[in-house]
């Protein structure tokens, strides 16, 4: 250990009298390291985002979203233009309605929760306050299906789903605006012209706007939640404006709909027992409500699962290329390393003359030439560790990408540094080792 010792101190003195030269060598590593930490954190964060995503959209999750009117009217125009004269022409469909809840439900194999939405834009107000909001008719699923809890209260009973009872559900954003200096619960909150009774506080939901746009989410902590009931009776149906329609087959009929929501339900949620039949059952769905709508898909479907499965390889191929990135820089750094050393014996080709005489062994040599190796790789893997943690944080800042930097991510990129300075610097220590001293004295 004495002799190992001796040797190791011999190697840190020669990386001191060439600092420059150490430091330039390093510069391979240095950067190689610094690229694997980031890249790691890149990945880990893009993992975290993805996994948050799935809990905002829930698992095995089906979605039937209604089209908007401007939407509707290009439908139209397209199944028009297929259409040869007006005698062929196609009732039309009244919207996405609570009947097709029932017939999915009826029909559709393996469901195993299934919640209808409405969102309404209300002006919320209590006591001198007031302020815009949304209030969405929903069924108790609901919360499951979006992973949301409640922090106090109670959910929906059986009774107020039945009878349109006014009660609600806020959200932690409603209860601090309207209830910050008393009890939330039991207080009455007005929605447009409607009283509600706070029967339930939902716990608050850490959201990524980012994440919200890309999946086409609100913010769940700002909305109150009303039974999909209480919402069509108490506040607005907009499927009662098919009452007033006569004579459905004719064309001027259809063009009186133009700019009108007419969709009772804005969105259904779905979700499946089995995630290998997901496709299977969006396509059986989709043929049911083709049919119930007479051929006309006023709505559209998405599995949010596949999208993010696909948004995950497509990240996957993208740390892949960082991690080749960093890999060659590796490489390139160890290439480095060994081309020093390699030029370093020849520099010293007398001072390993010297010292062999002076009865140093050939594993004397190999030792001393190894630590130099491994003591440049170990300076600029720590030095690589801190610009990584650095890149890491203004990737995060400037570009807005989530990056989380773990232990295991610094412990690998040391490792890799060490074994990459072990590895290369075998090579020019056992050619220093090999020489002979009578020979190297001469020189």
């Amino acid at each position: 250990m004495q002799r190992f010792l001796f040797n190791f101190l011999l190697a840190v003195e020669q990386v001191a009298l060439n600092r420059l030269r150490s430091i330039l060598t390093a510069l391979g590593i240095v950067f190689g390291v610094a690229a694997v930490i980031a890249m790691l954190a890149i990945g880990s964060g893009a993992r975290k985002s993805i996994l948050d995503q799935m809990k905002l959209i829930g698992v095995n999750n089906i979605v039937i979203e209604s089209l908007q009117p401007n939407e509707m009217e290009d439908v139209e125009e397209e199944e028009d233009s297929g259409t040869s004269n007006d005698n062929n022409k196609k009732p039309f469909s009244p919207g996405l309605r609570m009947t097709d809840i029932a017939a999915i439900e009826k029909i559709v194999p393996g469901i195993e929760l299934i919640s209808p939405e409405i969102e309404l834009n209300t002006n919320l107000i209590y006591k001198e306050q007031q302020r815009k909001g949304r209030c969405i008719g929903i069924d108790n699923p609901y919360f499951e299906l979006n992973n949301l809890k409640l922090a106090k209260g109670s959910f929906f009973s059986p009774h107020h789903l039945k009878n349109a009872s006014s009660v609600c559900i806020i959200g932690s954003d409603v209860e601090k605006r309207f209830f910050s200096k008393e009890e939330a619960l039991g207080n009455f909150i007005k929605s447009n012209n409607v009283w509600l009774k706070v029967i339930g506080v939902l716990e608050s939901k850490s959201l990524n706007n980012e994440s919200l746009e890309s999946l086409g989410l609100r913010d769940l902590n700002e909305d109150i939640y009303v039974p999909v009931n209480t919402l069509l009776v108490r506040f607005k149906d907009r499927s009662n404006f098919f009452k007033q329609l006569v004579g459905r087959n004719s064309r001027q009929n259809r063009g009186n709909n133009s700019g009108r929501n007419i969709h009772q339900l804005d969105k259904v949620t779905i979700r499946m027992k089995d995630s290998q039949k997901l496709q299977a059952s969006a396509d059986l769905m989709a043929r049911i409500l083709y049919r119930k709508h007479f051929e006309f898909a006023y709505y559209k479907f998405q599995v949010p699962e596949l999208l993010l499965e696909q948004e995950q390889k497509t990240q996957d191929t993208f740390n892949f290329v960082l991690a080749a990135i960093a890999g060659i820089s590796l490489l390139v750094g160890g290439i480095g390393i060994m081309n020093i050393m390699l030029a370093s014996v020849l520099e010293r080709t007398k001072e390993i003359g010297i010292r062999r005489s002076l009865g140093a062994t050939q594993k004397d040599i190999i030792q001393q030439f190894v630590s130099e190796a491994v003591f440049i790789s170990l300076l600029g893997g720590i030095i690589g560790i801190f610009l990584g943690v650095i890149a890491a944080n203004i990737i995060a800042s400037s570009a807005e990408i989530p990056t989380i930097i773990s232990a295991w991510s610094i412990i690998l990129s040391f490792g890799v540094s060490s074994a990459v300075g072990l590895i290369f610097g075998i090579v020019p220590a056992r050619r220093a080792a090999l020489l002979d001293p009578i020979t190297a004295l001469r020189t």
